[in-house]
């Protein structure tokens, strides 16, 4: 997280921070919204204050943190892995470039998706082959030194810890399977967005001139390489949307009289061939 940005101008000179602040404004549009953030900070604050949101909470496990630095938004000491809020208590769930930071990434998602009443929206690195080429020439890191290092070798790895955390990179099917696994009930409305930033760790390493120039020198070609294949950049974002219950429920699922989702019973009889013999398979 680039925390030397703090205002509207720094986001526009910054690849990432612009990434953020757009797809954050293309996909949450009522401004009145209430947003928790999970793993959050000074950027976090910087783009909801830039769009002029009004009810946003930025949490995150770090005890250095100050509510003072966060006002006029709400600020809470929160493990994305267990929040201690209620379901649907938020509108929308936002966390940038922190997933990975957590032991159980995908914990981390369905805690989200279960605090938020409309959807989440998530900014991660994504598991692309060129991605794993540049993690083979070690032109990006497979675990997280820099953030350890640069928060006086005590933070920023798993867990906000002094060990460094793995990269955890996402795909579009790991997402889908993550979010219909934990909420079987609907289709969810998925939209992925794909940006290029720079990669910033060769530019702080003591011997990483060499990769940063070749990183300069190729970067014309990569611009072409990317608009050929948009989905090998290495900026990802993924927004879940939820969807109502009672109008988008699998065919296969009805509510009860006590509003429960149970198996519709007719549905199964449509589909479905009931013999004596099949029945003595499935329930042993």
């Amino acid at each position: 997280m680039n925390n030397s940005i703090t205002n509207f101008n720094d986001i526009l000179k910054d690849e990432r921070a612009k990434f953020y602040l757009n797809c954050v404004n293309n996909i949450i549009k009522e401004k009145t919204s209430k947003i928790l953030v999970c793993g959050g900070g000074v950027l976090d604050k910087a783009i909801f204050e830039a769009l002029n949101f009004k009810y946003v909470t930025i949490s995150n496990l770090d005890t250095r943190m100050n509510e003072n630095e966060y006002f006029p938004f709400n600020w809470k000491f929160e493990d994305a892995a267990s929040l201690s809020f209620e379901n649907e208590s938020f509108g929308f769930v936002v966390i940038h470039a922190a997933i990975h930071h957590a032991s159980s990434p995908h914990k981390v998602l369905t805690e989200m998706y279960r605090v938020s009443k409309i959807g989440i929206l998530a900014f991660e690195s994504r598991d692309s082959l060129t991605m794993r080429i540049l993690e083979k020439l070690k032109l990006t890191q497979t675990y997280e030194h820099t953030a350890v290092f640069y928060n006086d070798c005590k933070y920023g790895g798993v867990n906000n810890t002094e060990i460094p955390n793995y990269i955890y990179r996402w795909t579009e099917r790991e997402i889908e399977k993550t979010i219909q696994s934990y909420s079987p009930y609907f289709k969810h409305k998925y939209i992925y967005r794909y940006g290029t930033a720079f990669p910033c760790t060769p530019e702080l390493q003591r011997i990483g001139w060499f990769k940063y120039c070749f990183l300069k020198i190729i970067r014309p070609l990569s611009f072409i390489f990317f608009k050929l294949f948009p989905k090998q950049q290495n900026q990802f974002s993924f927004y879940v949307e939820k969807q109502n219950v009672k109008e988008s429920l699998f065919p296969w699922l009805v509510i009860d009289e006590n509003k429960n989702i149970i198996f519709n019973r007719e549905w199964g009889k449509k589909n479905y061939k009931k013999t004596p013999e099949i029945s003595n398979v499935f329930n042993n």
